[in-house]
């Protein structure tokens, strides 16, 4: 059984400041098995799960915390599982474009949650469209559809949705 820990990590962004994390993850025996790193505002964060041997997933978590004063890090760590693969989903990416409002990831993720879709992973991001100067806002996400759904139906219903709230978006299948 592959031991797992979830690693986040949030702190003032600065050259240089990944290296010391992934050294620590590698000194420790941990090897990373998925992560995500970006820099939000003058932020720096990290989303990674670690694999290793018990012993070294132990020795990440008793690291963390000394690791975290040195660095101005904040760290939080939890044991995870592997996920079980879900025979009865499909990937679906969607791409949401539109000027900027308030509340258009909630309308989003309550029509999902709605129609029992999980969403997999997120990303969205403000920017000034070119010519304009238009506060613009864009959104990103893979959906896990259930098979017993019927997609034309439901890429119908999102697209009028989306319609409705005058975002552009798109769905379509993840290859």
């Amino acid at each position: 059984m592959k031991n797992l820990v979830a690693v986040s990590a949030i702190g003032a962004n600065r050259d240089g400041l990944i290296e010391p994390l992934v050294k620590a993850f590698r000194e420790c025996g941990c090897t990373i098995a998925e992560s995500r790193m970006s820099v939000m505002g003058d932020r720096f964060t990290l989303v990674a799960l670690l694999s290793g041997t018990w012993d070294a997933i132990a020795k990440i978590e008793a690291v963390l915390p000394r690791l975290g004063q040195e660095l101005d890090i904040t760290f939080v760590a939890q044991r995870a599982t592997a996920r079980e693969p879900a025979h009865d989903l499909m990937p679906y990416a969607v791409e949401v474009i539109a000027v900027d409002q308030v509340g258009i990831v909630h309308q989003i993720t309550q029509f999902l949650a709605r129609h029992e879709i999980n969403i997999e992973d997120m990303y969205s991001g403000n920017y000034t469209a070119a010519h304009t100067g238009t506060p613009m806002f864009s959104l990103h996400m893979t959906i896990s559809i259930p098979t017993d759904i019927s997609i034309a139906a439901m890429r119908s219903e999102f697209m009028d949705f989306c319609d409705q709230l005058n975002l552009d978006a798109i769905m379509e299948p993840v290859k």
